[in-house]
């Protein structure tokens, strides 16, 4: 029996040797690497912090004692150690186990954590419950280098030495994050570098080392580099001292008997402490650490080679469910092919080098994320109109305004539910300043196996109400090109482009459908039109099929499904087909239409529910929702009574 196989909850791992650690983790390691190449998932971040989350769970009792993960995408190990290794297997899969933090699955967590930024004000609303409640245990923030471009969590550790709580912030230093990070920290920590007291003891250094005999001139010389050495020695210590923290580190953070000493120590401070850790991400699998960035949310790979496969269409529960459904229409969902079609993010990042090549305007921003927001090779090509401002989407949407104001035309590439946290500004200094800047609001709609912290469901909602602000869905690859043209052209006020996590073709008719190809191809067969793409026009719709019996309005993503839909039904009716929140989506705004113009008429609103959508693949979620083309028949079908 191997030792992980031993541990079904964290005080089994304290009945382990510390000269067993080692050996653990390197269990551990296999077992993330093996799932995480059938499921996919964040394997880069997990192989990092295995050693730190092994020292954490030896000398902590969870659920008394709390570890908030920041980000939550780094908490595999902490699963495998609370009682979840045997469901380990059906980690990101539908009915699974989530791929963040999920208190419904362990008491051990806290809070449902997706998104960066959050584990220091969290863990500190945890402490000063704990002490008016008179009640006791540890709490400790893990924060990744990335964290520290969100304000957030200065916000919060500023409070943390205001309040003197004694909790820890653990910093797991990676030197990456999603992409390089960016921000003001790097600058600050070379302007302290100016300060007497680093100079000073740069000053006494530098004479000490010449008093040596014979050797200290040669010595001397040699240490070129002696400014960055005395930075990284002194100065975060001196930075997260002025913070109000009791600084240790840096320290290796895979070495486990170091961390177990220093971890024991620092738990027993009456005051805020913060742990400085160096990882390596990745580490323990050569391609992941090699390749950190391509790791980091990984599809399905080839443990051997490194290479990722390709998903299968569906799991033989999903594909019994369409058999099911499909009786006399099983082409509807051939339109989702596993072969390597294009993505909207791949049609958005080559549109964009060809709009910076026509106009030297056009810009980029993004959070972190310019390899999922599509950015790397408009970076590479135009290196001095690109911007990755880091974890802070607040910054990156004003800054863009600023852009805005000297004539320049940012795009904003964010994922929809990581641009919910800059809402008040896209308002204030956006919307109620009508400045023309252009939202890629990337990764809308049902994302998939990341689970409701990612899936981005709720921008119609949050966007579509705000003056000014114009909402795009683009229902093709060559529509969503389109729309990049049109926004860049246009000067009238902000506009947002949303569209899915997923290839171009995915979910449309399969192509021997004549409505397909009369509107791919421009050859007119049986009642479809469109023939020719009809011009962007703001507030009209296009007309993809006529007929007389019922109207069916829908929006990106769920247009051809739709098409294939409307082939079955004849009744008169008004019904909507979107894929986001049927609150606040197209549904209610047709809704909102018809009543300021007194129409009555019955409206079938077709969407997904008011919860948070929970993990799995994008494919199956549509299916359990009914956002394919049977679905949404069968669905009108009830309605209507037949």
């Amino acid at each position: 029996m191997s030792l992980l196989e031993k541990i079904n909850n964290p005080q089994d791992l304290k009945k382990l040797d510390i000269n067993e650690l080692p050996l653990l983790a390197k269990e551990i390691r296999r077992e993330i690497i093996e799932v995480v190449s059938k499921n996919g998932g964040h394997l880069a971040s997990n192989l990092g912090v295995v050693e730190l989350t092994i020292c954490l769970h030896y000398l902590l009792s969870c659920p008394q004692d709390k570890i908030l993960w920041d980000v939550g995408h780094q908490c595999y190990t902490h699963k495998l150690l609370t009682g979840r290794r045997n469901s380990f297997k059906s980690l990101r899969q539908l009915n699974g186990l989530s791929g963040f933090p999920n208190p419904e699955e362990s008491p051990c967590d806290p809070f449902i954590v997706g998104h960066s930024g959050t584990a220091v004000s969290q863990a500190l609303g945890i402490t000063v419950g704990q002490a008016l409640q008179k009640e006791k245990g540890k709490v400790v923030a893990v924060i990744g280098d990335g964290s520290l471009t969100s304000g957030m969590v200065f916000e919060g550790m500023s409070n943390v030495a205001h309040q003197k709580r004694n909790l820890v912030v653990i910093l797991n230093d990676n030197e990456m994050a999603i992409s390089k990070s960016a921000g003001i920290l790097s600058n600050y920590l070379n302007r302290m570098i100016s300060s007497s007291t680093y100079n000073k003891v740069k000053e006494n250094l530098s004479s000490l080392i010449k008093s040596i005999p014979r050797i200290g001139t040669k010595v001397l010389n040699l240490a070129e580099r002696l400014d960055e050495s005395l930075k990284g020695l002194l100065v975060p210590g001196v930075f997260f001292e002025q913070l109000g923290f009791r600084y240790f580190g840096p320290l290796n953070g895979h070495n486990i008997p170091m961390l177990l000493k220093t971890l024991r120590n620092v738990f027993t401070l009456p005051e805020p402490g913060l742990v400085h850790i160096i990882t390596k991400k990745g580490k323990g699998y050569r391609f992941a650490e090699q390749s950190p960035e391509r790791f980091h949310s990984a599809s399905p790979f080839n443990i051997k080679t490194g290479e990722f496969r390709l998903l299968e269409k569906f799991t033989k529960q999903s594909k019994n469910r369409i058999r099911s459904i499909e009786e006399q229409a099983k082409d509807s969902l051939t339109g989702f092919t596993p072969k390597q079609s294009p993505t909207y993010t791949d049609i958005f990042g080559e549109s964009l080098v060809e709009l910076g090549r026509e106009d030297e305007n056009v810009v980029a921003i993004t959070a972190a994320m310019e390899l999922g927001t599509g950015l790397s090779r408009f970076r590479k090509e135009f290196p001095s109109r690109f911007f990755d401002v880091g974890i802070a989407e607040q910054h990156a949407v004003t800054f863009a305004g600023g852009l805005c104001k000297q004539g320049l035309k940012p795009f904003v590439a964010i994922y929809s539910t990581f641009l919910q946290r800059a809402y008040d500004q896209i308002i204030h200094d956006i919307c109620l300043q009508n400045l023309p800047v252009i939202f890629i609001v990337s990764n809308a709609g049902i994302v998939g196996e990341d689970g409701p912290t990612h899936q981005g469901v709720f921008d119609f909602a949050y966007l579509g109400g705000l003056p000014n602000l114009s909402v795009l869905a683009a229902k093709d690859g060559e529509e969503l090109k389109e729309m990049l043209r049109f926004a860049v052209r246009q000067e009238r006020g902000p506009i947002a482009i949303r569209y899915p996590k997923t290839t171009v073709g995915s979910w449309q008719l399969a192509p021997k459908d004549p409505e397909r190809q009369a509107y791919g191809t421009g050859k007119p067969t049986g009642q479809a039109v469109g023939n020719q793409r009809q011009k962007i026009e703001l507030g009209k719709a296009e007309v993809m099929r006529e007929g007389k019996e019922a109207m069916i309005i829908s929006i990106g993503s769920m247009v051809y499904p739709s098409l294939k839909a409307s082939s079955i039904l004849i009744k008169e009716a008004f019904i909507t087909v979107e894929e986001h929140s049927l609150q606040g989506g197209l549904g209610s705004k047709v809704l909102e239409c018809f009543a300021d113009r007194d129409i009555k008429v019955g409206i079938k609103r077709i969407g997904l529910p008011d919860k948070f959508i929970e993990q799995g693949r994008r494919e199956e979620l549509l299916l359990r929702y009914g956002l394919h083309a049977e679905g949404i028949a069968e669905e009108i079908k009830k309605w209507m009574g037949r």
